[in-house]
């Protein structure tokens, strides 16, 4: 059962230094981000937070949000990471002080790429994962790749509703496809996901934790909240001491089999503002 989420101690919350997040349907709505949103990513970031988006979305499609749009008017989100395609890739700075996730950006530093599996793998999975791409849409009548411009460089995509609406015996028969060639595979608000690798959000948390911090995420878990939507949220609902929900998780409750342990009023954006705005209120208030 989820907890309404003015039911989170206060003392809990006064602790959390980092916040990870879901992207599509958690911070954005109708596919895009809303200013309550942003400014409570700006907010959190102000008041010391680590914020960490970490999504199933493709690493191309992640990169006008790090390193802005100016084309488009957009800038940069005020993060200090973003993790993609299930946990597999990250765009990140490096941090000046390891000693703990509090640590300053480090400006001089650009903006890295990193994996977690190396160039060889990468490309004889690439291989592979055209084949098995080939097969589903062959075999499964509506099915499509999800749009990736951009680049998606460690998993495969396909899209169920985000530009097309697949009944749910297609997802099925898609996963069990994915599954059959040996892939690991996990569900989206949006995609269907397929990859040669053991990765999911809760890994790509621990590892991108090491990567900037040189710290083991499962050792602190009490300081960090993670927020979420759907079917790739899992991993983390199931090992974060502190979880939430938007409240659009509702329509996915009776599937899953690890649920949030707290549920925002509001859905998508408005209810990541929920979050963020309950967190800063314990900061103020004295021990």
């Amino acid at each position: 059962m989820m907890l309404n989420l003015s039911s989170w101690p206060a003392v809990e919350r006064r602790n959390i230094v980092g916040v990870f997040t879901d992207i599509d349907d958690t911070l954005t709505t109708e596919g895009r981000i809303t200013a309550d949103a942003l400014q409570a990513l700006a907010d959190l970031k102000a008041a010391g937070l680590v914020v960490i988006p970490i999504t199933g979305r493709h690493i191309g499609w992640c990169e006008p949000l790090v390193r802005g749009d100016p084309a488009r008017g957009l800038a940069p989100w005020p993060v200090d990471a973003v993790v993609a395609e299930n946990g597999a890739v990250a765009f990140a700075r490096k941090l000046e002080d390891k000693n703990g996730p509090q640590g300053i950006l480090d400006k001089r530093e650009p903006l890295s790429k990193i994996y977690q599996q190396d160039k060889a793998t990468r490309a004889l999975n690439t291989a592979r994962m055209q084949q098995i791409a080939d097969q589903v849409l062959r075999e499964v009548s509506g099915s499509v790749r999800a749009k990736d411009e951009g680049g998606r460089d460690t998993d495969l995509a396909f899209d169920y509703n985000e530009t097309v609406h697949l009944a749910p015996t297609q997802v099925a028969q898609i996963v069990d496809l994915l599954q059959r060639a040996g892939m690991h595979t996990s569900v989206s608000s949006i995609h269907i996901h397929g990859c040669f690798g053991d990765f999911n959000k809760w890994l790509g948390a621990r590892w991108i934790v090491r990567e900037l911090f040189a710290r083991d995420l499962a050792q602190e878990l009490e300081r960090w909240v993670f927020v979420g939507d759907s079917g790739n949220d899992q991993a983390m609902f199931e090992h974060c001491t502190h979880s939430v929900g938007v409240a659009n998780i509702r329509r996915f409750e009776a599937s899953l089999t690890h649920l949030p342990t707290y549920i925002t009023p509001s859905e998508r954006g408005a209810g990541f503002a929920e979050l963020a705005h309950t967190l800063l209120e314990a900061r103020k208030i004295t021990p």
